[in-house]
């Protein structure tokens, strides 16, 4: 089973040419209202790739508003299980996303009812050996490492995404079994730990190592169109390439590189087979504009998944 414990939004999505400058306004010509939050984007994610796989569960929280039901729709249609997603008093989350002609993106976020989510929704039978929990930063942090305590308790596996970049206590990383972020997470994640020069080298293989040597995890720092590298807690380096592509929009690649991984995860998969895979979904998710309805299907992925060699060891010194 995976529980993704996390964000759940409507996006308001518009293409423009270029992104404005300070006090400018630019015009563009349509706009899209579709389901989103990191979240929900990662259960959608995770649900397609399992398929018939392992059951993906989302808890979270909407409003008692118009917004709700459009936020959770994709998911339903995913197959994700919506029992734990809860009403709050608050509206249901809300970004603003401008996309430019280039594929790249700048986020506003309204984060609302994802204010009031707390790891009390998640039962204790959800949190099992046979779980991988899977979380952001979207949601009161303090309620994620409630949880991550409570899940470690019962064996389940952790994932954590640090995005959006955000501080992080020592003793729940020491919890989490798998860390995920982008070069500028991980950095601030470093930086804050006090892990001399990891700031100012950001280097991303350095910086997987500092953070999963600290922890005992497996870290994995993801470069865009440079794919990811990941050092496990034995120290052992894997990197993969990306899926050789044109993006059109990059906003959900994040996400689904995520969702993918918990997905293979879940079905077994080594941690470098975990991230082939998890590389060939978020290339693939940059070819429409939007996240959720971008994610593809496990034949989709094995159907590319030729194009991206398998993760290559490195050398202990990189």
């Amino acid at each position: 089973m995976i529980v993704v414990f996390g964000s759940i939004n409507v996006d308001i999505l518009m293409t423009l040419e270029r992104l404005p400058r300070p006090g400018e306004t630019v015009h563009g010509r349509d706009y899209r209202l579709a389901p989103g939050g990191k979240g929900a984007n990662q259960a959608c994610a995770a649900a397609r790739a399992a398929g018939d796989g392992a059951r993906v569960a989302m808890v979270g929280r909407v409003g008692q508003d118009a917004w709700g039901p459009v936020a959770t729709r994709l998911l339903e249609e995913a197959g994700v299980d919506l029992s734990r997603v809860e009403e709050s008093e608050r509206p249901t989350g809300c970004a603003t996303i401008w996309i430019d002609a280039a594929g790249e993106n700048a986020i506003a976020v309204a984060s609302g009812a994802n204010t009031t989510v707390t790891a009390s929704q998640v039962p204790d039978e959800w949190l099992g050996p046979d779980t991988r929990l899977v979380l952001q930063m979207e949601v009161p942090a303090g309620e994620n490492w409630t949880l991550v305590e409570r899940a470690r308790a019962r064996g389940a596996r952790i994932l954590l995404n640090l995005a959006p970049a955000k501080p992080a206590p020592r003793s729940a990383l020491d919890e989490v079994d798998v860390l995920v972020a982008n070069e500028i997470e991980a950095a601030m994640t470093a930086e804050a730990e006090g892990l001399a020069g990891a700031a100012d080298t950001a280097e991303p293989r350095a910086l997987a190592r500092l953070l999963a040597g600290r922890h005992g995890l497996a870290c994995i720092v993801t470069l865009g169109a440079g794919g990811a590298v990941a050092v496990e807690a034995d120290g052992t380096a894997w990197a993969v390439d990306a899926l050789a592509l044109t993006p059109v929009d990059t906003t959900g690649a994040g996400d689904a590189f995520t969702g993918v991984l918990a997905a293979s995860l879940a079905a077994g998969a080594a941690l470098p087979e975990a991230m082939r895979r998890a590389s060939v979904g978020a290339g693939l998710a940059c070819l429409e504009v939007g996240c959720q309805s971008s994610f593809v299907d496990a034949a989709a992925i094995a159907a590319r998944l030729d194009e991206v060699a398998p993760a290559a060891r490195e050398a202990a010194s990189n």
